[in-house]
């Protein structure tokens, strides 16, 4: 009988469980929606502006070697990496992913590395393995906007401008589709505009005012604030994604549980009449 109570009791405790996870799932799914919405809305202003900055570097030619966020150093002292992560876990082997990809990157560079961890996840696991951190940001929340991370982007800017650092990656989930979320590293500073990009803008016309170099000198720092924004964005879409995938596994999971549990309660219930019926019928059968 106290086998029997057992097996009821973590029944109760696997439907409670399951309760939580399938609720965990539809908020998940909701908010996926939305954030894959922001981050797949954003991928063509992105793609844009690297086309028009390929663009003006090449009507511009020495905008190389004038603008400080296009200046290739000759020698690469320091590396700083903006590593984003999400603040919450429950989101499958996402978070895992993504921190091992910044630390085989860490590990394999030859130069120190600064790092500038995004999301709780990323800064426990900066401080954890002792990683030299510049700065920290934590709780952006599920739909943030170009202002909460105008500092993150500052930050790499002023630091790239004043030689702090050389070169400024980007590590994140990138947003595949609801099954997959790529981590990936992205330099962006130096800014290098691709060759195939100033092709395709270079068989359009265009006229810039006041002169290329002036928009240029306006538009970089706008291209990193957004690339940083972009990122961010993208890794939130696969946050939701990866967690309303993980909770579905995990509800699936404990219904199987609570089907072989039910299974193992029904056995032991049988047994156990079974067993009641034939004491019965041996007490019957002394006595008679």
């Amino acid at each position: 009988m106290a086998n029997i109570r057992l097996i009821r009791r973590r029944i109760r405790g696997v439907q409670s469980t399951a309760k939580i996870t399938k609720a965990m799932e539809m908020i998940a799914a909701s908010k996926m929606r939305k954030a894959q919405e922001r981050g797949l809305a954003g991928r063509p202003y992105t793609e844009k502006i690297t086309e028009v900055i390929a663009s003006l570097a090449a009507m511009s030619q020495d905008a190389r070697t004038m603008h400080p966020l296009m200046q290739m150093r000759q020698q690469v002292n320091r590396v700083a990496l903006v590593h984003i992560t999400p603040d919450r876990g429950l989101s499958g082997g996402l978070v895992s992913n993504v921190n091992r990809k910044a630390a085989t990157f860490i590990l394999e560079h030859d130069k120190p590395v600064s790092v500038v961890p995004v999301g709780r996840k990323g800064v426990d696991f900066m401080r954890r393995t002792g990683r030299d951190v510049i700065a920290e940001f934590a709780n952006l929340g599920d739909r943030p906007g170009l202002l909460d991370t105008l500092p993150i982007s500052r930050i790499v800017i002023d630091d790239f401008i004043s030689g702090k650092v050389d070169a400024v990656y980007l590590c994140y989930a990138r947003f595949v589709n609801t099954m997959s979320q790529l981590p990936s590293i992205i330099q962006i500073l130096p800014v290098t505009p691709a060759p195939e990009s100033s092709d395709k803008m270079m068989a359009t016309d265009y006229t810039f005012e006041p002169d290329a170099a002036v928009v240029l000198d306006a538009l970089l720092p706008r291209f990193v604030e957004m690339s940083v924004y972009h990122s961010v964005l993208e890794a939130i879409a696969s946050e939701q994604s990866a967690r309303m995938i993980a909770m579905r596994a995990a509800t699936d999971n404990a219904q199987e549980l609570i089907q072989d549990l039910t299974l193992a309660y029904n056995k032991a219930r049988q047994e156990s009449i079974t067993t009641e019926l034939l004491d019965i019928i041996g007490g019957a059968a002394a006595l008679a």
